[in-house]
């Protein structure tokens, strides 16, 4: 959620530093109405950029593009630090073959960046043994080594044997390792 800030008549102190241009070197210490003025003669809004100190640090500048500004901001950001967890499912007597295509799918999510929870289901006397499972996730683990680390180890979460993997590198750069080694 963004930060509410203190516009126009809404400062509440007597006087202000006000700060003028990009630079931010620019500052001076003002009444509020005398920089609301200034504001209003720019045809700029008055924001108070820093209410803590004393007196409040305020700026000249048109508050609805700081705002989206703002929000174009923290939407980029936000989108940079969001890393989802997918989960790839398999059964203990899935074959070498579709356990390989499975491992290639793990591959393609952590090179997008996302953790992966790769799950063995067990049902029925597929309970009995979990070795078979263990074998499974073993295979995988031992698959995407050279690209994840483990974050969590193989444990059995009632019928379910899991284990959880995350990027080892940062996102895209095994696409383009796999491209230079074709070559």
């Amino acid at each position: 959620m963004a930060k509410e800030y203190r516009v126009n008549e809404r400062i509440r102190s007597s006087s202000v530093r006000l700060i003028s241009g990009e630079d931010q070197s620019n500052s001076k210490i003002l009444k509020t109405a005398e920089a609301m003025q200034m504001a209003m003669e720019n045809g700029l809004d008055l924001v108070e950029v820093s209410p803590n100190q004393d007196p409040p640090v305020c700026r000249l500048l048109d508050y609805g593009k700081f705002k989206y500004n703002l929000s174009k901001r923290d939407k980029k950001n936000k989108s940079k630090t969001t890393q989802t967890q997918r989960e790839v499912r398999l059964r203990p007597g899935t074959s070498k073959h579709d356990v390989e295509l499975k491992i290639k799918k793990v591959r393609s999510l952590l090179d997008d960046g996302s953790k992966v929870r790769v799950a063995v289901m067990l049902r029925g006397r597929e309970a009995a043994h979990p070795d078979f499972a263990m074998k499974v996730l073993r295979s995988v683990a031992e698959g995407v080594k050279d690209m994840a680390k483990l974050d969590k180890r193989p444990s059995n979460e009632g019928r379910t044997l899991s284990l959880v993997v995350s990027p080892a590198f940062p996102i895209g750069t095994m696409k383009n390792k796999d491209k230079e080694n074709k070559e």
